[in-house]
């Protein structure tokens, strides 16, 4: 028997005794993306956690690391949601991406039954930003949703579209080219220049079994027709932008939460540089620093006040060496991976009060409850473990330990510094570190095994639970054996190990 929707409690209410942000209504953090090392999901499930709010999340599978949370009420991953959008199905039907809007509409809906009342959505990638945007008047009477316009997510994740916001925003932005066919190759290097940024314009649509990435540097001609090739099973269409070349300095990034009515307010946010990115020089940022750049948050405030949107936006610029410019290069309506290094003090000026990130102030905001003062705290730093391991050893490698040290080197806690938030490792809540750690030894094991192998073997599937439900205690524990089928209800905590299918092709931001 399904499960009756309850009543909300009235918007504003006071919250409980002892709990700082929770206002009494859950939250549910949604991914889409088939990808178990994404960070910015447990950093979203431990700040609300911590703050006393009760929390779900929807994961690619229970062995997500995760599920092993003290902060998660339960976990429900999408294949005991959609059997077809499980191992099986999902590699029949492209794996990232598979899931389309109806099949959203419809998990969404089953996740609510199990919640039993309704609860502020945190869409934790661009596929699921998307799909819920677009269905938010489906979905009014279950989750509590910023109020814009439906397709405006969608508008600002597609490069290509973005380009031509940011056009009429009066925001610099990398000139580009929309490439319909090979023969426009030609004329698109002789006005833009080699090497290029080759970019599907809309990412969440890729199929992971195409191989294909959402950026790409070609320095070739060849490489670019070779793209355009491959058009059609990329879902959207080639976007070909000038390159700015990488160096010090010169990656930056804004994160901000935007409420208000008419005229926008930043509610909480930061700008903030990378020091370290996996891939190095180009990918998502594995070590952040908080530092202050006030025309980010101008562009960021013009970009919204353009478009209207409200809600967590997470903007990636590149400064051009040239001309000293920062340059809009994408922007990704929801939190970034690394939003936990904006977590201002609360308080201010003198802090003191419950820490405030950009998710915390979308739950206060959706909620109807005031996003309280706080302070900004410069210096601090985020350490993303496993991919800033991989950054610094790619970035020094022959250069000596020395080298090595001081690529990696970041302020501890104390003594006056603004301290360091790690995405993994986190002593009151321990196993999602250990989760992840395994299974990223087992993912370069299977690797490196794939490669002595003449002829890799498939990956095989068993059943998953339904729901994880994680323990109240201080962390993780054993338990009976997760084994409930599809048609069950939650089952006990256990140790899930890694699957087979943990290498995946997106990677957080």
């Amino acid at each position: 028997m399904r499960k009756a929707v309850t009543p909300m409690p009235p918007v504003g209410s006071p919250a409980p005794a002892g709990a700082p942000f929770d206002s009494g209504v859950p939250a549910l953090v949604l991914r889409l993306d088939r990808n178990p090392f994404h960070h910015g999901t447990l950093g979203a499930v431990r700040t609300l956690g911590r703050a006393g709010v009760e929390v779900h999340a929807v994961v690619e599978s229970a062995a997500s690391p995760v599920t092993r949370s003290r902060h998660l009420r339960a976990a429900h991953p999408v294949p005991g949601l959609l059997p077809a959008a499980g191992p099986a199905g999902a590699a029949g039907r492209g794996g990232r991406g598979a899931i389309g809007p109806e099949e959203t509409v419809t998990l969404l809906r089953r996740v609510s039954e199990r919640i039993g009342r309704p609860a502020v959505l945190i869409a934790m990638d661009d596929l699921s930003a998307v799909h819920t945007a677009e269905a938010a008047g489906r979905l009014g009477d279950r989750f509590l949703l910023p109020a814009q316009p439906p397709g405006l997510p969608g508008l600002l994740a597609d490069k290509a579209a973005l380009a031509a916001v940011c056009a009429a925003a009066d925001i610099p932005h990398p000139a580009g080219l929309l490439i319909a066919g090979a023969d426009d190759v030609p004329g698109a290097v002789r006005r833009l220049g080699l090497p290029l940024v080759a970019k599907w314009s809309r990412p969440w649509l890729l199929p992971a079994a195409t191989g294909l990435r959402s950026t790409t540097v070609v320095r070739t001609p060849a490489a670019v027709r070779a793209l355009c090739a491959r058009a059609g099973a990329a879902g959207s269409a080639l976007l070909l932008q000038r390159y700015l070349p990488d160096g010090p300095d010169t990656d930056w990034f804004f994160h901000g939460c935007f409420g208000g009515g008419a005229d926008p307010v930043l509610l909480a946010g930061g700008s903030g540089r990378k020091e370290l990115s996996w891939p190095p020089r180009a990918g998502l940022t594995a070590k952040g620093r908080w530092e202050h750049r006030p025309e980010l948050a101008a562009a960021a405030l013009r970009l919204v006040s353009h478009v209207g949107y409200r809600g967590i936006l997470d903007l990636d610029f590149r400064r051009d060496r040239a001309t000293g410019v920062l340059q809009l290069l994408d922007a990704n309506p929801r939190p970034g991976a690394q939003f936990r290094l904006f977590a201002g003090s609360g308080g201010a000026p003198g802090g003191g009060g419950p820490e405030l990130d950009v998710v915390r102030a979308l739950y206060l905001d959706l909620t109807g409850r005031p996003v309280p003062a706080h302070a900004a705290r410069p210096g601090r730093v985020f350490v993303a473990e496993n991919y800033a391991l991989l950054s610094a050893l790619a970035s020094v490698r022959g250069r000596g330990p020395a080298v090595w040290r001081r690529a990696l080197r970041a302020p501890v806690p104390g003594g006056g510094r603004p301290g360091t938030e790690t995405a993994w490792y986190a002593a009151d809540d321990p196993g999602p570190f250990l989760a992840m750690a395994r299974a990223w030894v087992a993912r370069g094991t299977a690797k490196a095994a794939d490669r002595l192998r003449p002829a890799p073997t498939g990956p095989s599937s068993g059943p998953l639970p339904v729901a994880v439900p994680v323990p109240s205690g201080p962390g993780p524990g054993p338990g009976p054996a997760a084994g409930a089928g599809a048609g069950a209800g939650p089952v006990p905590h256990a140790s899930v190990p890694a699957p087979a299918t943990a290498d995946v092709a997106a990677r957080p931001r």
